[in-house]
């Protein structure tokens, strides 16, 4: 199987920044898209960027400008560095992988972190 582990979270002042990271273990043969994502409390599950296995990205309007989302291949590895925070942006926070774990795998499977709290208060 997958397992995404998240660190990074925490509690930072408006204005600070931080930096999330994901790596996925298992029995992974590549990974195309990889995602951040973020849930606040009482709200839905919402997307904030994500890359492609080419690393095109792509980011919500909220957080276009403050966050850089990148990816190191080699490692496994998703990265969300994020600046300007915000708290609004306190939320759990979220990667999301599509792995392929085998060679003859007919198609990716989607796996999930157990998310890091992010808190931004003064």
């Amino acid at each position: 199987q997958v397992q995404l582990v998240e660190s990074g979270g925490g509690l930072i002042q408006p204005g600070g920044s931080l930096r999330l990271s994901c790596t996925a273990y298992g029995s992974i043969y590549s990974i195309y898209t990889m995602g951040w994502y973020r849930q606040a409390p009482g709200k839905e599950r919402e997307m904030v960027a994500s890359i492609t296995s080419i690393s095109t990205t792509l980011y919500e309007d909220f957080v276009k400008g403050r966050f850089i989302i990148s990816r190191d291949n080699a490692k496994k590895s998703v990265y969300l560095q994020m600046t300007r925070l915000e708290p609004e942006d306190t939320a759990v926070y979220y990667c999301n992988m599509y792995v392929v774990q085998t060679p003859t795998s007919d198609d990716a499977e989607n796996f999930w972190g157990q998310g890091t709290q992010v808190t931004v208060s003064s």
